[in-house]
């Protein structure tokens, strides 16, 4: 079988990592943002003292850089305590205060309003208010056109926190998923990255290796959607985060689920490298690393077979270098002792 773990792991850290001046960029702006706020409704609004807090997959580290090389931060603003104006309204004084941010109109989205820094990444700033600053009372979200709706991204993290419990490859595994709803979305409706985040957590299957991990863990998620084509946000307010989906999106939704499944089995059980890391990108996309071209696990038992002669103090090499436990026709080496294991 092909070890594509390799190729995984270098894909997570070359092609979906934020790169480090990326970050630093997003980080300036981020404060930038954050001033404009303060000061236009100090000036405009001064009732009015927004707070702000890092949410969603950045402060997770689960953000990907998608195929445009883009990504997203969400960068809640919080008011205390509830504001006498309308949910809109809050929404609408946030968009006045990041007017000329950026050369690209902030966009007045239904549930946040998006700052966008074209071709790079974009800002998303949530409104929310609280009842006080004070205690474990939920925040209410602004939803553009219909009021305030109970949300909570901060018990979200800490569920994601304890249910991670540490393990990074379940950050991988997001990251993985993610890459692939980025690919497929163009062409079918993909669960949004909060619902992957969701799937995966629950019913994530660890392995030494992230190619098998990921071939189970996708495996369990259709078991549980096929049974109930349902996601149900572990926190406040339990939404179903599925319930977007029609009939035949979800049909298509499982369909290719059902292929990168198939897919990702063929490339497990395929010996050659290069032939299973073609496997990975038809759903992966094309900066997942091509394979070499060659039976990689072969080689590794080849390796391990002449340490483990090496170790035994059995080892012989023959006139061409080949080393071997056969006495004949060679030449015994020298004792060798691996040191540290």
């Amino acid at each position: 079988m092909a070890n594509c773990h390799s190729l995984f792991t270098s894909f997570n850290s070359d092609e979906l990592k934020l790169t480090a001046t990326k970050k630093d960029r997003m980080c300036t702006s981020r404060e930038d943002l954050r001033k404009r706020i303060k000061k236009h409704f100090a000036e405009k609004h001064p009732e009015y003292k927004p707070r702000f807090y890092i949410q969603g997959s950045y402060k997770m580290g689960t953000v990907i850089r998608t195929e445009e090389d883009t990504c997203d931060m969400d960068n809640g603003v919080y008011f205390f305590p509830k504001p006498s104006e309308t949910a809109t309204t809050m929404q609408k004084w946030v968009l006045e205060a990041v007017e000329g941010a950026t050369s690209t109109p902030p966009e007045h989205k239904k549930k946040c309003v998006r700052v966008i820094y074209k071709g790079d990444y974009h800002i998303d700033l949530p409104v929310y208010y609280r009842d006080s600053s004070e205690g474990d009372n939920s925040p209410n979200l602004a939803v553009k056109g219909e009021g305030w709706s109970i949300s909570d991204p901060k018990k979200f993290w800490e569920w994601y926190q304890k249910e991670k419990d540490g393990k990074a490859q379940v950050v991988r595994l997001i990251r993985y998923q993610k890459a692939w709803s980025d690919r497929k979305r163009k062409s079918i409706k993909m669960p949004k990255g909060v619902a992957l985040t969701v799937l995966c957590v629950k019913h994530r299957v660890l392995d030494d290796r992230d190619d098998k991990a990921m071939y189970y863990t996708l495996k369990a998620i259709r078991d549980v959607l096929k049974k109930s084509f349902k996601c149900i946000l572990p926190v406040t307010p339990g939404d179903d985060l599925l319930a977007s989906f029609t009939g035949k999106q979800r049909d298509d939704f499982l369909d290719e689920l059902d292929t990168f499944i198939d897919n990702a089995k063929k490339a497990i059980d395929e010996t050659n490298q290069l032939k299973a890391s073609n496997l990975w990108r038809k759903h992966l996309g094309d900066r997942f690393p091509l394979g070499e071209d060659a039976d990689i696990d072969a080689r590794e038992r080849a390796l391990r077979e002449k340490a483990s002669y090496i170790s035994a103090k059995i080892a012989y090499t023959t006139s061409a270098g080949v080393i071997t436990d056969s006495s004949i026709n060679t030449t015994r080496n020298r004792d060798h002792s691996f040191y540290g294991e």
